[in-house]
């Protein structure tokens, strides 16, 4: 039962109100919100409301909900700027008052296209941080570590890999498009650089370390599969070629080993 003190806490008329108690009281015991999650989601919605009271001159219905503009929307997030909100605060504030209108559409049949056609701000992308030289050592090193769950060969082909990203600088989809044939001529000597054929099908001479050449040699003679020359040079435990997914998880499985941010590559 809502009590009038929820009701009159989001200063709304009765009917949008309890609608919205509602909809943290399904949250809480539908959704097993934690505490602190409701919390928030309370305050953002009735930040929401104390605006649209303010902006339409009156207490809002579920009726008055249903009728907001776009324009009405975009008030709310430029007045929520104007206070000094950060991006990624605004962000969360427009997700909460989008989930509410997803559950009065569910509930109460109150469709508001308005918000569909709102888009939000734009959240800041992290830029990667190559890590150093020390740390890419570690990496390699571990990633070439062998234990039970973990044959030997797949543990050179991971040091293998990670090599050529971190001591080549190649992306992990131009490391896991190399064939033997690619590499042969260093592993026979006769080269000390890869042709690697990057975006937009260029090549680019890629200059390759010698202790990059040796673990991929170290990889080459451990792997228990027939590499035909043409074919990918990296292989999953079942002998497919490698998903870069793997990769990617290897990668991830580092950096919290190692301790450094998500965005480190």
């Amino acid at each position: 039962m809502t009590t009038r003190e929820e009701v009159l806490a989001f200063n709304l008329k009765p009917d949008a109100a309890a609608a919205a108690a509602a909809w943290l009281a399904y949250l809480r015991d539908e959704r097993r919100l934690a505490q602190k999650t409701l919390e928030a989601y309370g305050r953002d919605i009735a930040q929401f409301a104390a605006f649209v009271t303010e902006h339409l001159g009156r207490p809002a219905d579920l009726a008055a909900l249903a009728a907001l503009r776009p324009a009405d929307f975009r008030s709310f997030m430029a007045a929520l700027t104007r206070r000094g909100l950060g991006v990624k605060s605004r962000a969360r504030k427009l997700s909460a008052v989008r989930a509410f209108y997803r559950y009065l559409a569910r509930r109460h049949a109150i469709d508001n296209a308005a918000l569909s056609v709102l888009r939000g701000p734009k959240l800041p992308r992290a830029l990667p941080h190559p890590v150093d030289e020390a740390r890419a050592r570690e990496a390699l090193a571990m990633a070439g570590q062998s234990d039970a769950g973990r044959p030997p060969w797949v543990a050179a082909r991971d040091a293998a890999v990670l090599a050529l990203l971190y001591g080549a600088g190649l992306r992990i989809s131009e490391a896991l498009a190399l064939t033997p044939a690619d590499v042969a001529p260093l592993l026979a000597g006769r080269a000390d650089v890869l042709m690697i054929r990057g975006k937009g099908g260029r090549e680019r001479p890629v200059p390759v370390l010698e202790p990059v050449v040796e673990m991929i040699g170290d990889y080459v003679a451990r792997c228990p599969f027939d590499l035909q020359p043409e074919e990918p040079l990296f292989r999953g435990v079942r002998g497919k070629p490698l998903s870069a997914r793997v990769i990617q998880q290897l990668m991830a499985r580092l950096r919290g080993a190692l301790g450094l941010p998500q965005t480190a590559t």
